[in-house]
């Protein structure tokens, strides 16, 4: 073969071509051709890269300007003495001042910085102007005296952090250990005779409401479908409503299931005091209670499968010392916006870890005042239910635990409920959730001191279920991450470590997403949103350790009175038309018509309707601000950790200043 020749071979010419070159010189003029071709490819790259980023320069412009237009309407549109001031009060005015002396000393930093001031080496002697001499007085005062302040309190709430966290895992390592051994609660004993149904016990079935006309109907529906022998159980339908068309319409619902056989009572108090507590306490004080044995309590937006009490009372059998069977909350409503998801994500850890890992191990946790059974004596025993908290379940079942009683709580049991789908209505139900744990605290701890029960589980309810996990949560969490760290951007001197606010907290996330594994995407967005909602949490555990006004407010939760996840198609469905003529039938007996008539006299008397609106939250908003001023101030020390941590976490505090998290108001 001549030395020049130039051999081509082929190989698999269907999906790949071989070249080889046997001669030298033709190798070397390939190679030239492809360096000379490699500037023009890497060119075109770099063109098409950049036409794909001004391609995406239009879409964000008009996004932001979407989300600017949303923020500007908000602002005008809101109202500026719409929000109650006692949510605001002295915290807000704490974070007012605080605002505005970090906007001070972030014009004075940025001066600093521009005219190039370091002055850290500068003898006193030297400083050219008063200016000067006055900030460097500053620095030496806060390298001083305000640093090692600040040191110290962050140190002491970083050993709090670390502690819960732990607290986190140990709980996480329960529930594992739980899931590898297949552990849960069994029923001991034979079953109850299906054929025979005074082998079932009686059971009262009771659910409160008050003015919640979106729910009424599905609750009583599904309690009165209860898989249990019609003589054996009562369903109460327990109405503190204030609206009196509303206690006709749930009245008559009542009267018609009584019609279908259905054994059904409907009470009504006039002297409507202590809430949900004081309806329930009405409740059991009537005489025909002595004849029933368990109590299932469930809230008016819950709607129990008919086996519910086929798969919970078994559970008291053979067991005299089981005061208390919780099952654990489903949602109907979990997909519908960021503020429904992220809710989920908390609420199936408490039932996963916290409740399961409590109720197989110490034999107690905290009642959920809903989708539960207890023993009536064991209420009785425990002093029955009491006014003197917004928590009346975590009352009685701290005076159960202290008198004895041993409660069981079932995984494997859902109950269908909502989730609130508005800021607002979350909002107040997280501030009740949290200022009542702290009064009954106030109210508890010298019973709990005097018990006959154990010194671990003395420890146990004092250390772990009210001081850390009600007390020392909040607290650090706010001061920690919405105080401190904002702080240290202005003292560098304290600056927090980069695992507090990054490592850690992502970690004890993701153990508290395991539970829900599928909202792992949501993971970013959690960790904000739990920071956020520290402000709340805080102001409400304050208001409720110090009796503060707020401390004794309750608020019914909004209901949209979504029906199931298969929802309202697959129900008009199955309506029928006798079914229809029935309703309307009952709507014409002569209640109906008392009821039509008061209907058209509150039309004619009725107020100018007050349109509903998505509101501002000024402490959400200062907030936000003073992170934001901290992201600023941070960019001039190069902090990157601490400026997206605080960049990000303010404008979640943006987000939920302006209400533009969950259910959005046209």
């Amino acid at each position: 073969m001549a030395p020049n020749t130039v051999v081509v071979t082929l190989e698999k010419a269907e999906n790949i071509s071989l070249i080889e070159l046997n001669d030298p010189t033709a190798g070397s003029i390939f190679q030239e051709k492809q360096k000379a071709a490699s500037p023009k490819q890497f060119t075109w790259v770099l063109l098409l890269k950049a036409h794909r980023v001004l391609a995406c320069i239009p879409w964000l412009a008009v996004s932001l300007w979407t989300v600017f237009g949303s923020i500007r309407k908000r602002i005008a549109s809101s109202d500026p003495n719409e929000e109650d001031p006692r949510y605001r009060g002295r915290l807000y005015r704490f974070i007012k001042a605080f605002l505005a002396v970090s906007v001070m000393a972030l014009v004075i930093e940025i001066f600093a910085y521009f005219n190039k001031w370091d002055l850290s080496m500068v003898n006193p002697w030297e400083v050219q102007n008063l200016v000067q001499w006055s900030y460097m007085a500053w620095l030496n005062f806060r390298a001083d005296y305000v640093a090692p302040v600040i040191v110290t309190l962050s140190r002491f709430c970083i050993v709090l952090f670390m502690i819960q966290s732990l607290d986190r895992l140990v709980q996480c390592l329960g529930c594992f250990w739980i899931k590898c051994k297949k552990l849960k609660p069994v029923v001991e004993g034979e079953p109850y005779d299906i054929e025979d149904g005074s082998s079932f016990p009686m059971v009262l079935v009771q659910i409160p409401m008050c003015n919640e006309k979106e729910v009424y109907e599905q609750s009583i529906a599904a309690a009165c479908q209860l898989d249990w022998p019609k003589d054996r159980f009562l369903v109460q339908i327990l109405d503190d409503s204030s609206d009196e068309l509303l206690q006709h319409l749930i009245r008559d619902e009542v009267m018609s299931w009584k019609e279908k056989g259905a054994n059904i009572v409907y009470r009504h108090r006039f002297i409507r005091t202590g809430y949900k507590a004081g309806n329930l306490k009405s409740a059991m004080a009537c005489d025909y209670v002595k004849d029933y044995e368990f109590v299932a309590i469930f809230d008016a937006d819950f709607q129990p499968n008919p086996d519910f009490l086929k798969l919970t009372i078994p559970h008291f059998k053979g067991k005299p010392d089981v005061g208390l069977v919780q099952a654990r909350w489903s949602f109907v409503n979990k997909d519908e916006n960021l503020l429904t998801r992220l809710q989920n994500i908390n609420l199936c850890f408490h039932f996963e870890v916290e409740q399961q890992v409590n109720g197989l191990f110490l034999n107690f946790f905290g009642f959920n005042g809903t989708a539960g059974v207890w023993r009536i004596k064991a209420l009785e025993d425990s002093g029955g239910w009491l006014e003197r908290t917004t928590v009346e379940d975590m009352d009685i079942a701290v005076r159960a635990h202290l008198n004895g009683w041993k409660f069981v709580f079932l995984n494997d049991v859902k109950v269908l409920c909502e989730l609130p789908e508005s800021y607002e209505a979350y909002k107040k139900q997280q501030h009740r959730w949290h200022s009542g744990p702290m009064q009954l605290f106030r109210l508890c701890l010298p019973a709990i001191l005097t018990s006959k029960i154990s010194a671990w589980k003395k420890a146990n309810l004092i250390f772990l279920f009210f001081l850390l996990r009600k007390l020392i949560l909040p607290f650090y969490s706010f001061t920690l991450f919405c105080i401190i760290l904002p702080l240290t951007m202005f003292i560098p001197e304290a600056e927090l470590p980069s695992w507090v606010i990054c490592h850690v907290p992502i970690v004890m996330s993701i153990l508290n997403i395991l539970p829900a594994p599928k909202s792992f995407p949501f993971l970013m967005p959690y960790l904000l949103f739990e920071n956020t909602m520290s402000v709340t949490k805080f102001n409400a555990m304050i208001s409720g350790l110090f009796q503060l006004g707020s401390a004794y407010e309750w608020v019914v939760t909004k209901k949209t009175g979504r029906a199931s996840e298969s929802d309202l198609l697959s129900l008009a469905e199955r309506e029928t038309k006798t079914l229809n003529e029935e309703k309307i039938q009952r709507r014409l007996s002569e209640s109906g018509l008392e009821m039509l008539g008061k209907l058209n006299e509150q039309k004619e008397q009725r107020a100018p309707v007050v349109k509903k609106r998505n509101r501002i939250y000024r402490k959400e908003l200062a907030l936000a601000f003073l992170l934001l001023t901290a992201a600023a101030r941070s960019l001039l020390s190069a902090q990157g950790i601490h400026f997206y941590y605080l960049l990000f976490q303010g404008l979640s505090f943006l987000v939920m200043g302006l209400d533009l998290i969950g259910e959005q108001v046209n």
